[in-house]
This record gives structure tokens, C-alpha cells and sequence, in this order.
């Protein structure tokens, strides 16, 4: 019973979704948690209250007035009880209420009240869905680092066909059981009181309305060092390219698309941060010239050239701005003369110690959770690790960081 021992509060809102609550708890059950259920009123339109008491052994709330079943308040008492809110499914209103700091029902105030992961489940009708406030909302509760599961495609009840059906029973609990199993063990709060700046991703240069540059760089690596400095208790700034990846609990994410834009950010940014971990893979040029319409190709097989221009040095620019009480990473991705070129590259860019791999090695560089790479030390030192998961080589950069700060007395 993997989630023995977990308490999970389930959100149910008003949609034609509501009963599939239902089978979300079964299968909670199963697993082991135990569950506690807050229903909005619209909610109880479409199961009753007393279904999901039946399904839970435990009381239902609805109304944030009504007598409490503990002494102390009883929205806080959930929001500490908890390991996870669930939302399912999570209704425009609900989540736009959330997204602009609105609490004025049971469900919204424990959300509010509640330092745990979140996980919406969004279900509603296509257009709705599309509406540019509600992807605005979703927006700013993903940036904020709200989890989603997001919804699938179909035929509606409503009868439209399109993005907006509940996703499967399975996925959702999946969802869940990946978010509390994932951190165990409670990790030390090491990092507590220090701001960290982690740069993920690809940069995408464009060409044309339809066309850009870019490289094959996902972000993972990135993203789990972002997820371990937070959960380790650091404020962290994801400045990120295009990426898929789910945003990690806790993480300021700040998205941008070019190479420029990750420059601009990280220059604005660079005052308030202590440690500078910068993963992203950034184009090293630009298109010239942005065809502000797509680019034809003719009748014949002609050759097109494009002029390309440099791009800014985020890591070298910000290496002259470093003080004596700043830790600056940098990772080089190569295919070849992976030590030579990462000694040089550390020494042009004021790096404390910088993370060097070989991306043609199997298992290792972009797209892979696994990595196998190189630890090149300012003092010299110079360490390999084995092909490991992007998780764990997350937290040995991590303590290596503490080793540099320790020994520079910071």
C-alpha cells in the first residue's frame, strides 16, 4: 500500500465530472490513503454529500459555517492535516478563484490556508477551456507551481468535441501517487535562507512566423536541480525555455524564448540571487533578420542563406558582474574534448566548479533521466561520476555547492 499513511483532501466541484470523484477515492483506498472530502455547494447538485461519507468513512464538508467536527478552525485543520489537495474535477471558477487570491468558500480557504502540493484536474466545455482568461489563470497557477493533470480530448456531455473532458480515473491517481512518493524522506533544509537562480532548457531562435532554431535540450536536468534546491528549503527562480516538464512544487518559474529574453531576465534577477546554476542550452547565435512572414520556397531547389549574428554570453556577462559571495555553475555540453574545453570554459567564466558531459555517451545528455558527467573544480580538482539519474546528480551539485560556500566562508 504505497500511500499507506498519507491523507489526501479531495475537491470536488460543480460538473458533470463530479461522479467520477467516486472511483478516484476507490482507488485512493486502495493505495492506502485516507481521505478527507470538501465539496463546493454547485458540488451537491450532482452526487450527494453522503455518497462520498459512505466512500470515505469520514464527514463531508460543504459549508464553511457549519458546526466544526474539530476544535481548532477547521479549513487550517485540513490544510495541516493533508499531504495533497486533489481537485477533481476543477471547475474555471475554482481555479480562476484560486489564481487571484479569492477565498470565499470551504475548498478555495483551505487551498489558500494549505503550504502542500495542489493538483487541479481541470473538466469543463472546449471553448471555455480555450477562453484566454481561463489559460491565463492556468498560467499563473502553474508559474506559482500548482501541479495539473491535464484534460483530454472527446465528445463532450455537452456535445462539443474538443480539450476538456476529465482525464482518466488512472492518470489522475497516478498523478497523486508520483507527487507523495516522490520526497520519502523528509529532506535536511540546508539550503533555508538562500535565493538560487537555475536556468533550464533550450532557447528557440526565430526564423520566421512558423520556423526557429533550437536543440534537442528538454530542461530535465535543470528542473530536477530546481525541484532538490526547494525541497532542500532554498527560494528558487527557474528561468526557462520552452519546455514540457511539469514546474516543481514551490519554484518561481519564469518562462522566456530566446536567448535574449533568458539574458534580460537573468541580468534583472542576478542582484537578489546567491547561487547561479545555469543548465539551459542557449542558441550561441540568431537569425540577422526575423521574415516577418513565412519564407516560400520557389520553383526551383534554390539554396537560401541565413545570416546569423551572436547572441549574448549570459554565463561569461554575469561572471563579471560576480561578487566574493556568489556561486556561479555552469554545465557544457559537448561531443567530444570534454575536459579541455570544460577547463577553459571554466576559467573565461568566473565558474566555481562547472558540470561538463559528452552527449553522444549512451544515457547521458539531452532527453534522458539519466546523465554521467564531469566535475571540474577552480582549484583544480576534477571528479567523474557514473551514468546516474538526473535526480540524484541534482543533489550531489547541490553539495558540492555547500562544499564552495563552506570553503569560501560564505
Amino acid at each position: 500500500m504505497k500511500l499507506k499513511g498519507k491523507n489526501v483532501v479531495l475537491g470536488v466541484t460543480g460538473g458533470i465530472a463530479a461522479y467520477k470523484a467516486c472511483e478516484i477515492i476507490s482507488q485512493l483506498k486502495k493505495l492506502g490513503a485516507s481521505i478527507d472530502v470538501i465539496m463546493t455547494r454547485s458540488a451537491t447538485e450532482f452526487v450527494t454529500p453522503y455518497t462520498f461519507q459512505s466512500l470515505t468513512g469520514n464527514s463531508v464538508i460543504v459549508n464553511m459555517f457549519e458546526s466544526p467536527k474539530y476544535w481548532d478552525m477547521e479549513h487550517i485543520s485540513l490544510a495541516q492535516k493533508s499531504d495533497l489537495i486533489l481537485v477533481a474535477p476543477a471547475t474555471a471558477n475554482l481555479m480562476g478563484k484560486v489564481a487571484n487570491g479569492i477565498a470565499d468558500d470551504m475548498l478555495s480557504t483551505t487551498i489558500m490556508a494549505s503550504d502542500k502540493p495542489v493538483v487541479f484536474a481541470p473538466a469543463m466545455n472546449t471553448k471555455m477551456y480555450e477562453n484566454p482568461v481561463v489559460q491565463k489563470n492556468l498560467k499563473t497557477l502553474e508559474k506559482l507551481g500548482y501541479h495539473f493533470v491535464d484534460p483530454k480530448g472527446g465528445i463532450l456531455a455537452c456535445g462539443d468535441e474538443g480539450k476538456g473532458k476529465l482525464q482518466d480515473v488512472e492518470i489522475i491517481v497516478e498523478k497523486v501517487k508520483e507527487i507523495l512518493t516522490r520526497n520519502s524522506e523528509e529532506p535536511e533544509k540546508d539550503l533555508e535562507g538562500l535565493t538560487f537562480l537555475v536556468t533550464a532548457g533550450p532557447t528557440r531562435e526565430i526564423i520566421d512566423p512558423v520556423r526557429f532554431l533550437s536543440n534537442h535540450s528538454t530542461g530535465k536536468m535543470g528542473y530536477e536541480v530546481a525541484r532538490a534546491a526547494v525541497n532542500r528549503g532554498a527560494k528558487v527562480i527557474l528561468l526557462s525555455g520552452p519546455s514540457t516538464l511539469e514546474v516543481p512544487f514551490g519554484v518561481e518559474l519564469i518562462r522566456v524564448e530566446t536567448a535574449v529574453e533568458m539574458y534580460d531576465e537573468a541580468m534583472r534577477l542576478y542582484d537578489e540571487i546567491d547561487v547561479l546554476v545555469k543548465t539551459a542550452a542557449v542558441s550561441d547565435y540568431r537569425p540577422k533578420e526575423i521574415a516577418k512572414e513565412k519564407m516560400k520556397k520557389g520553383e526551383r531547389n534554390e539554396e537560401i542563406e541565413l545570416t546569423l549574428i551572436r547572441n549574448p554570453d549570459i554565463l561569461l556577462e554575469l561572471g563579471k558582474r560576480k561578487g566574493a559571495n556568489k556561486i556561479h555553475v555552469g554545465f557544457a555540453a559537448e561531443t567530444h574534448n570534454v575536459l579541455e574545453y570544460g577547463k577553459d570554459k571554466l576559467k573565461r567564466k568566473n565558474l566555481d566548479f562547472l558540470v561538463a558531459n559528452d552527449v553522444t555517451e549512451e544515457g547521458a545528455g539531452f532527453a534522458h533521466d539519466t546523465n554521467r558527467v564531469h566535475y571540474i573544480h577552480k582549484n583544480g580538482e576534477m571528479t567523474s561520476s557514473e551514468t546516474l539519474k538526473k535526480e540524484v546528480i541534482a543533489q550531489e551539485i547541490l553539495d558540492r555547492i555547500m562544499i564552495e560556500r563552506k570553503t569560501k566562508g560564505i
